[in-house]
């Protein structure tokens, strides 16, 4: 049985402990806040995008002349998984969910016979990454120093895939991130990024009149050259946003469940630091009423 002193001890660690989770939470909430904010609102401009590269996509895709990006290698035997993870910790599942996806969608395409490298975003993700799959970790791209990644960041993402692309490295590339809902739920998303998949024609812009003709100047296959690498560049700073807002969002659920925790074992610490206490009072009460008594 612990000691009085070592119970009061634990009881002063873990109230300690405590006011740093709460602290956090506190943080990661602000942080929320605007993190949120600036996920959703980039949202509206990647719709907007995608309905364009719709209508230009639909016109263009059987061309002769379409881009790479758009066409493809006309092979899908080497794919590159670009995990996108944070370099903090204490956010619960936030990072390995990330990674679980990531490592099953590895685990299918080697099963396929297919050839699989890592483009790793991030610190938390390349210990267990590596343990899996320590030949096929290629790219790791350091965020060590930025305080919250964003559109330099994707843009310097999406220029060395692109150049990793052109030079023949990955026939087909798979961007693994975290789509924001709520404080209370992080969805793990997949999404193919390269070659860019032509979105859904279901997204394009209604407001033009039925059987109009749209004419582009230059042709659509210049413009699609254009176009290509700045949605890359836009998909991958919204995954980027929503991976911020998921680790806050992730974060502070997390210290909540670690503060609350935190005061459910301050208060057992404490019944068992109060009843080991009164058991000593009644222990030295017994040995003087006994010593009393034989006298």
């Amino acid at each position: 049985m612990a000691s009085l002193k070592e119970l009061k001890g634990r009881i002063n660690s873990v109230k300690s402990t405590q006011k740093i989770t709460k602290a956090k939470q506190m943080v990661a909430a602000a942080k929320l806040r605007k993190a949120q904010a600036a996920a959703e609102e980039a949202r509206p401009y990647a719709e907007r995008l995608a309905s364009v590269m719709a209508s230009l996509a639909g016109r263009a895709g059987d061309s002769d002349n379409a881009p790479r990006l758009l066409t493809g290698t006309g092979s899908t035997k080497r794919h590159l998984l670009v995990v996108a993870n944070s370099d903090k910790g204490l956010a619960g599942a936030f990072n390995s969910n990330i990674v679980r996806a990531a490592l099953a969608k590895a685990k299918e395409l080697i099963a396929e016979d297919k050839e699989v490298e890592f483009y790793l975003i991030g610190r938390k993700g390349r210990a267990p990454i590596r343990r899996a799959y320590p030949d096929r970790v290629g790219v790791n791209f350091d965020t060590t120093d930025v305080r919250e990644p964003g559109y330099a960041e994707a843009e310097k993402i999406a220029e060395e895939l692109i150049g990793m692309y052109e030079d023949g490295r990955f026939d087909i590339a798979h961007l693994f991130y975290s789509k924001f809902k709520s404080a209370l739920t992080q969805t793990p998303t997949r999404q193919q990024i390269i070659p860019v998949p032509a979105p859904d024609a279901a997204t394009t812009d209604n407001s033009a009149p039925t059987g109009a003709v749209v004419d582009y100047e230059p042709s659509e296959e210049e413009i699609l050259e254009e176009l290509l690498p700045r949605y890359l560049k836009t998909q991958l700073f919204g995954a980027l946003l929503e991976n911020n807002a998921s680790e806050q969002g992730a974060s502070m659920t997390a210290m909540d469940n670690a503060t609350r925790n935190a005061g459910d074992l301050i208060d057992k610490l404490t019944i068992q630091y109060n009843r080991s206490r009164q058991a000593a009072i009644t222990t030295e009460l017994i040995e003087i009423i006994a010593g009393a008594e034989a006298l």
